[in-house]
């Protein structure tokens, strides 16, 4: 039985949820977003509360249950609040700077790396060696973030490289003499 999908979702004042036959919308300050919606379950919207119950005892309604309510939270929050990923650089001569609507990455390579911001994703750069990506939508955030610690993930003998903010690097010990 879902333990997440058991509880409802709070729409915030300023978020419209709206239920369509095969899909969810949410608008609010930050955009709209959307997301499919399956047939194993059955919604209710009532008194600012977005209830999600599965439709029969299988074990794919069940696993859809918990999984749209999580879907439909990520939504809200992310029209009400949004999302929010940091990066860090570490190495020297390592930097990052946006330039316009492309961000622009001195990694140790015999050339820059220019990577465009992709439509509803703001990314900032308040010092060379951090960058915080921002938008609405979960998913497209994270995975932004991970592109762009996939041009040089951190190494674990010197901690060089992109990683995200609060990670711990897991450092091996250099040659013995």
């Amino acid at each position: 039985m879902s333990r997440v999908g058991k509880n409802p979702v709070t729409v915030p004042d300023g978020v419209e949820l709206k239920v369509e036959s095969d899909r969810i919308v949410a608008k609010g300050k930050l955009g709209e977003l959307a997301a499919p919606l399956s047939d194993l379950v059955k919604t209710e919207l009532k008194d600012g509360e977005f209830a999600v119950e599965p439709a029969n005892d299988t074990q794919k309604a069940r696993a859809m249950w918990g999984t749209t309510r999580a879907v439909v939270q990520n939504m809200v929050t992310g029209v009400s609040a949004g999302f929010t990923r940091e990066l860090e650089i570490v190495g020297v001569g390592y930097r990052a700077q946006v330039q316009g609507q492309t961000l622009n990455l001195q990694l140790g390579y015999s050339h820059d790396i220019n990577y465009p911001i992709p439509e509803g994703i703001t990314i900032k750069c308040a010092k060379p060696t951090s960058v915080s990506i921002s938008g609405a939508d979960k998913q497209r955030v994270g995975q932004v973030a991970a592109e762009i610690r996939g041009f040089r993930p951190p190494e674990p003998y010197k901690g060089k490289g992109i990683k995200y903010a609060g990670e711990q690097i897991l450092r091996k010990e250099g040659k013995k003499k």
